[in-house]
C-alpha cells in the first residue's frame, strides 16, 4: 500500500472519528470535501508557500478544514452568527464580491471611450508651481523683518535668510490644491501671479510672510484616452460593479420591510 493511499485512509478514518464525536443526526454531520474544494485549499497552500504541499502537510491541510468545518456547524447550532456584527459584515461583503464578479473585466474600446468622455474632468492634471522661499514667522515682527531683508538683497546684495519653515525651502511642482493646504489661499493667489525666475515680496501666507521666487510653472492639460487607459478601464469597472450591487439592492428591497422604534430618540 503506497503512502499516499495510506494517508487519504487516515483522513478518511479522521473524519470518521470526528463524526462520531459529534454523534447527532447523520444528514447534518457528513462533512464533503469536493475536488473542487480540495483543489482551492491545495493551491491556496501553495501560493503562500511557493511549492505544492507533501504528504503530510495535505493530512494537515484538510485536517485544519474539518476542524474549521465542525467549529463553524457548531457555531450555528449554538446560534452564535446571530447579533454578530462582524460575520454580518463579512457576509454581506461577499455576496458583494459574488455580484461584483458578475461584471465583464474587459469593457469594449467604445465603453471606455464614452466612459472617459463623460468623465474627462476626473483625468484632467492640474497646473504646477515650483518655486523657493525664505520664511519669515509672524511671531516676531515678520512683515518688517521681511521688507529689510528684501530691501537689503535689492540694494546691496545682502544674502537672503528667513527663519525655517516645517515643510522647507523648496517645492517642486505643487499643485494648487497643495499650496493652499501648506500655505492657504492668500498665499497661492500670489504665487499663480509672479513672474518667472524674479524673488519678489514679502508676500502673506497663513504663517507669516515670504520672499519667493517662482522657478517653474506647468499648464494644466486634458490628457488623451491611450495616456490614462489603464486608469480610465479601473475606474469603469469600479462603477460598473458599484451599479450591480445597486441593482441588485432594489431588486430584492422590496421583500424586506424595516422597521424603527417610532419612539426612539436619535
Amino acid at each position: 500500500m503506497s503512502l499516499r493511499i495510506i494517508v487519504f485512509f487516515l483522513i478518511g478514518l479522521l473524519i470518521f472519528i470526528l463524526d462520531v464525536a459529534f454523534n447527532s443526526e447523520q444528514d447534518s454531520k457528513d462533512i464533503y470535501i469536493s475536488d473542487q474544494e480540495l483543489t482551492s485549499l491545495l493551491s491556496a497552500w501553495q501560493s503562500q508557500v511557493g511549492r505544492p504541499p507533501n504528504d503530510e502537510e495535505i493530512v494537515n491541510i484538510i485536517n485544519n478544514f474539518v476542524q474549521e468545518e465542525i467549529l463553524y456547524r457548531e457555531a450555528l447550532l449554538l446560534n452564535l452568527d446571530e447579533e454578530d456584527r462582524i460575520i454580518k459584515r463579512r457576509l454581506a461583503q461577499k455576496i458583494t464580491f459574488l455580484k461584483q464578479e458578475t461584471v465583464p473585466e474587459d469593457p469594449s474600446q467604445e465603453e471606455l471611450k464614452g466612459f472617459f468622455e463623460q468623465n474627462k474632468d476626473n483625468y484632467y492634471v492640474p497646473a504646477t508651481y515650483s518655486f523657493s522661499h525664505h520664511y519669515f514667522s509672524k511671531e516676531s515682527s515678520a512683515k518688517e523683518r521681511a521688507t529689510k531683508a528684501f530691501y537689503d538683497y535689492q540694494t546691496n546684495g545682502v544674502e537672503l535668510k528667513g527663519d525655517p519653515f516645517f515643510l522647507g525651502k523648496n517645492f517642486y511642482q505643487n499643485s494648487a490644491n497643495e499650496i493652499k493646504k501648506n500655505f492657504g489661499e492668500l498665499f497661492f493667489s500670489t504665487i499663480k501671479n509672479l513672474s518667472i525666475n524674479e524673488w519678489s515680496g514679502p508676500h502673506e501666507s497663513t504663517f507669516g510672510y515670504h520672499i519667493i521666487i517662482l522657478k517653474e510653472v506647468k499648464t494644466g492639460f486634458s490628457p488623451p484616452l491611450e495616456k490614462v487607459l489603464i486608469k480610465v478601464q479601473q475606474d469603469f469597472l469600479s462603477q460598473a460593479q458599484d451599479k450591480a450591487i445597486a441593482k441588485y439592492i432594489n431588486e430584492i428591497r422590496s421583500q424586506y420591510r424595516v422597521i424603527i422604534n417610532p419612539d426612539y430618540k436619535f
